[in-house]
């Protein structure tokens, strides 16, 4: 019996599984070792395809086991991403701060789910991530990772050993892992089937126009063909599902119309970015399927939904725009924002024309079997079926409450005349009056 418990007792405590969410890049390929050594634990890189280039995707989680993962997993969410993710976001029109479409921080919520199976699959008591402390990811993963696996313990490399990006080159090269940048090329690159983004570099400096090697789908709109492309758009419910008449699965539609906008300099967003932990930041996208895309979208919308139904949905969108660079996907709200928007879209069903020319997506041409633009009210020509007459009654309920409230405060002293107000205002600064200088 002694020997027995003397052996048990020398036997070897099995490591803890960590759950790696893998990209590749600098700070995912150093984890790997780190975490190894910081937390004697395994670890598990997980690469989640969401539309970003194919090429090198094997090499990557090959690159992971030589770095020092004990398993791999390669997971293929592109149509998942379309459908669930893309999709919802399209029916929104949604633009963070009315520029970013919001290509990373949808991806993040399905990663986080897809790194919450494999913890549950290789019985894994944490995550990890590569974000940084300055980063809208940390946020975006830990939030959704909450949501869904609360007992989950979430680990940040980067928050625990701060270092600089050349730091963590250097680091990487002794220790021989191997990375996609260089000194001479240090841009931050994420891509997915939405967008791609670079930071990091010369682009810190916001005074400075981006150089030409930082981007990657897009032509410089100068050197854009000088013949514009016409695309015809088809939506079924506030969805693309064809291009030009043929039907297409959303991500093949989204990564052709990637490349026929990028070809002609489309999809380029340069911006200075509230992010959510408080500071600004210099963002460079590029998005061509996604400005056609929304801009297209909104274009159906204003043909097929009544005034009041359209803006209202303006706030609707920013509020659903906000959730997603927040990392609320998986909320209470979220859910009822996305029921309404999908409530919104029964209708949005029709062609789009759009023309590609030197950097600009213009919508050139709409139609629907929904349609509610009718020439015969719009004309000023031969046709015309508007009702004239009515416009002075309308005139008059509409500016009812604006001439009585005038009419009570004007005998009371209370309202000063426009023009008055203006020669006022105009004398305290100074300005000429009556086209006369002082």
């Amino acid at each position: 019996m002694q020997q027995q418990k003397k052996a048990n007792g020398g036997r070897k405590k099995a490591r803890n599984k960590i759950v790696l969410a893998y990209s590749g890049g600098l700070d995912t390929s150093i984890a790997i070792r780190w975490l190894g050594e910081a937390y004697d634990a395994d670890v598990v890189a997980v690469l989640v395809d969401v539309g970003q280039p194919s090429a090198g995707f094997k090499e990557a989680l090959d690159k992971a086991k030589r770095i020092g993962a004990v398993a791999t997993y390669g997971v293929d969410a592109r149509e998942e991403f379309a459908r669930d993710f893309v999709a919802p976001a399209i029916q929104a029109n949604a633009l963070y701060e009315k520029h970013y479409p919001l290509a990373t921080a949808l991806a993040r919520p399905l990663i986080a789910a897809k790194l919450v199976e494999v913890a549950r699959k290789e019985g894994a008591t944490a995550v990890a991530h590569g974000c940084t402390a300055k980063g809208n990811d940390q946020v975006r993963f830990e939030v959704s990772i909450q949501a869904l696996a609360p007992d989950l313990r979430v680990i940040a490399p980067a928050r625990e050993w701060v270092y600089t990006r050349e730091e963590g080159i250097k680091w990487a090269a002794e220790r021989d892992i191997p990375l996609p940048i260089t000194k001479k090329s240090p841009y931050s690159i994420d891509e997915n089937l939405w967008g791609r983004s670079a930071e990091s570099g010369v682009l810190e400096d916001a005074e400075q126009e981006p150089p030409e090697d930082c981007y990657g789908w897009t032509a410089a709109p100068e050197a854009a063909p000088e013949k514009a492309r016409y695309v015809t758009i088809t939506f079924a419910g506030g969805v693309p599902v064809a291009l030009d008449g043929h039907k297409m699965e959303l991500a093949d539609l989204i990564q052709a119309l990637n490349a026929w906008a990028g070809e002609h300099g489309v999809g380029r967003i340069d911006h200075i970015e509230n992010r959510l932990v408080g500071i600004k930041s210099r963002e460079v996208y590029e998005a061509p399927a996604a400005q056609v895309l929304v801009e297209a979208h909104r274009q159906l919308e204003s043909l097929v939904l009544p005034r009041d139904l359209v803006h209202f949905k303006y706030a609707v969108e920013d509020r659903f725009a906000e959730l997603v660079y927040d990392g609320l996907w998986f909320t209470p709200l979220m859910e009822s924002v996305r029921a309404f928007v999908a409530a919104s879209q029964e209708r949005v069903t029709g062609d789009v024309r759009v023309k590609l020319l030197k950097g600009a997506a213009t919508v050139v041409g709409r139609s629907s079997p929904h349609s509610i633009y009718e020439t015969s009210l719009a004309t000023y020509g031969k046709g015309d079926a508007f009702n004239h007459g009515s416009a002075q009654g309308f005139i008059d309920l509409w500016g009812l409450p604006s001439r009585t409230y005038a009419a009570r405060s004007q005998p009371a002293g209370l309202a000063e005349g426009a023009t008055e107000k203006v020669s006022r205002e105009a004398a305290r600064a100074g300005a000429p009056r009556n086209g006369k200088g002082k």
